[in-house]
């Protein structure tokens, strides 16, 4: 498998580290069930077949976080972007929805 990384262009898998679910928003811990919330987000993950969007790290490149859209049937990747691009265009949504 290889990662086209925004800055790098393509790479090899092993300049990367995989860091888990990139769809994932953390709880409040201020919330009443912030307990029940955290254990969620801890514990209880969905195992999908299909597309999925993964956090990766390019250690040995930019250093740089990406959110790898990826099928996890075929590997075969569809999107890389940069993650802080990613969250800034979730922030930007949650705050027009306010």
């Amino acid at each position: 498998m290889r990662i086209r990384c925004p800055h790098c262009g393509e790479r090899a898998l092993d300049e990367f580290t995989y860091l888990g679910d990139a769809s994932v928003t953390r709880p409040d811990p201020t919330s009443p069930d912030a307990a029940g919330e955290f254990y969620a987000y801890a514990y209880e993950r969905r195992n999908i077949a299909g597309p999925t969007q993964e956090l990766w790290y390019h250690q040995a490149g930019c250093h740089s976080w990406l959110v790898v859209t990826r099928d996890t049937r075929t590997h075969e990747i569809s999107d890389v972007k940069l993650a802080e691009d990613v969250a800034s265009k979730r922030i930007k949504s949650t705050a027009g929805a306010a």
